[in-house]
């Protein structure tokens, strides 16, 4: 069995959780290596893959996931790499591809909850662009959360049609969705709330999700790590609709 090795900051869930998701459903066995003791692991030796020598193929920013000599980074690119190997996606061409495409639309959802607050600039402190994330804010859970909610919705159909997102068997696209859904509950509690009865296919997926063995393992072992102010889903109470 190939040795996995996903390298992601070691105090926050982030895009890396979208990756441990996929390995502790699989039940495959993975080293999340920033986790562990430097000097093996911890941000030293993530680090040094990252600062690659010129000329080389070194990612940009993690996560990224090492199998032997190949070094594979943005989440929806492992995603698709490892899917097929874990059994979390089809054989065939058009079913990947969607997963794909939906994984890559959760990585638009991501990126914009990110910019609710720091929608300057990442190396900004959020207290020093507050004013500015209240106005993103605003706009993303009033006219961008219902829209991408409403799409995803849309894409789950008539009760009883599909088992997941790709289709009527599970998917890396299904577990995914559960950690986009919970991050949303936690960063926008109100908004959220205002948004669940327009969206029931996507919270009994969610639910779902939640009482497979291995995820409801995992989501109650020290492994999960909690959300906090720290990650891409913060909960500032300014930035949630007014109650």
């Amino acid at each position: 069995m190939a040795r996995y090795e996903l390298y992601y900051w070691p105090s926050v869930q982030g895009r890396g959780e979208f990756i441990r998701l996929a390995f502790e459903d699989a039940g495959v066995p993975y080293v999340d290596v920033a986790r562990l003791a430097p000097p093996r692991g911890g941000v030293p030796a993530l680090l040094r893959l990252l600062r690659g020598p010129p000329g080389t193929r070194a990612p940009f920013a993690p996560p990224f996931l090492k199998v032997g000599p190949l070094v594979i980074a943005q989440t929806a690119n492992i995603l698709q790499y490892l899917a097929p190997r874990l059994g979390l996606i089809g054989r065939g061409e058009p079913e990947r591809l969607f997963a794909h495409q939906l994984q890559l639309t959760i990585a638009d959802v991501v990126q914009e909850v990110h910019c609710t607050h720091h929608p300057i600039s990442g190396t900004l402190y959020y207290e020093d662009q507050r004013a500015e994330a209240r106005r993103c804010a605003q706009h993303f859970t009033s006219e961008r959360l219902p829209k991408f909610l409403g799409y995803f919705e849309k894409v789950l159909g008539p009760e009883g049609k599909r088992r997941g997102l790709v289709g009527r068997a599970f998917s890396y696209v299904d577990l995914s969705m559960f950690q986009l859904l919970v991050g949303l509950e936690y960063a926008f509690p109100r908004a959220f709330a205002r948004r669940t009865r327009t969206i029931p296919r996507l919270l009994d997926l969610r639910n779902a999700v939640a009482r497979r063995p291995r995820v409801a393992a995992y989501l109650a072992s020290p492994r999960r790590l909690p959300f906090s102010e720290e990650g891409i889903f913060r909960h500032y109470p300014e930035l949630d609709e007014a109650s």
